[in-house]
């Protein structure tokens, strides 16, 4: 059986446009607070002592114990914000866009009303910030907070996984009883190739450096390298024998589900923020209720196995194999 292979651009999709705006939304109270604190710090700069008391202890805040120079301060203070910012950006969820609205708001207000605190010091030493920089600081994330959840409804509700349970909505190919059928995809990561090859040049290299440390640089490279060249291009076939996933120039290591064990097939778009919250990752993945082998972003096929848990590739073209998988399941008595 010839399978047709045709594939959406992501940027159609309502699945790719998506996070484009929850991320924006994420960053926006990041960069607003960003651009306040850097406004504060150029307004009060004449008032801010080269020395600022950054560490308090006692019950009120009434001893100053920690201290940074002005220029450290600012440093640190802004890449905090820039870091958090990006962090949030990220791994942003929907559901969770409140939680960057309240970071952005508890963390700049925190920051604010240290530099008020250390305002015209002459000794830092004698600095106080009161307890009620917490309370304060709290309830400005409490605003922020609800001003992110109130701003979720500008961002569509996130697709579940698509037919992955193997319902009447599953994708579904027409099969004769006695036809026969197969769908075999190459999918490539080029940061993993590059990264992999980069591992591998180390071996040599740490052979002609000194015994040691240069053995454990070029083991290190092995360690690296291999996994990471078999994982860079890997074969995604769909045949009466299942799902199986192996690197594109050798049989072994693979990874199966047969097709006994599948209950469903699905697609789902995979970005970055549901790569590193629901796999944790690149690569081979395993986690409590689902493994996969996922190299970038984009549509991926979804097995739901008989044991309830999930197998997931990123592949292109990933529709055709999960209708072809559940026609083929069907047959076998498993959808």
């Amino acid at each position: 059986m010839n399978l047709a292979r045709s594939s959406t651009p992501a940027a159609s999709s309502p699945a790719a446009s998506t996070p484009l705006r929850l991320r924006a939304l994420a960053a926006f109270p990041f960069v607003l607070t960003l651009v306040g604190y850097l406004t504060v710090l150029a307004v009060w700069g004449d008032r801010i002592p080269d020395t600022l008391a950054t560490h308090f202890s006692g019950g009120g805040g009434d001893r100053a114990d920690g201290f940074t120079g002005r220029t450290v301060f600012t440093v640190v203070s802004v890449a905090l914000l820039v870091g958090f910012g990006i962090a949030w950006t990220a791994l942003v969820r929907r559901a969770a866009l409140w939680g960057a609205w309240a970071t952005a708001g508890f963390t700049g207000t925190l920051l604010v009303l240290l530099v008020r605190d250390n305002l015209d010091a002459a000794d830092p030493a004698r600095v106080v910030s009161p307890l009620t920089n917490l309370a304060l600081a709290a309830a400005v994330a409490a605003l922020c907070a609800l001003a992110g959840w109130a701003l979720t409804r500008l961002v569509p509700a996130e697709e579940a996984v698509e037919a992955a349970t193997g319902g009447p909505d599953a994708p579904r190919l027409t099969l004769g009883a006695s036809e026969v059928a197969g769908w075999t995809r190459a999918t490539t990561s080029r940061p993993l190739a590059v990264l992999a090859a980069l591992a591998l040049v180390a071996v040599p290299v740490g052979l002609v450096l000194a015994p040691w440390p240069g053995a454990l640089f070029a083991l290190l490279g092995l360690v690296i390298g291999v996994p990471g060249l078999a994982l860079a291009r890997v074969r995604v076939t769909v045949d009466r024998r299942g799902v199986t996933v192996r690197p594109s120039f050798v049989s072994r290591p693979r990874v199966r589900v047969p097709l006994d064990g599948v209950t469903g097939a699905g697609v789902r778009e995979l970005d970055t923020a549901t790569v590193l919250a629901d796999y944790g990752g690149w690569g081979y993945r395993v986690r409590a209720s689902r493994t996969g082998v996922v190299l970038h972003a984009g549509e991926a096929l979804v097995v739901r196995r008989d044991s309830g848990r999930e197998f997931a590739v990123t592949v292109p073209d990933a529709h055709t194999a999960a209708a072809l998988l559940n026609a083929l399941a069907e047959r076998h008595g498993k959808v």
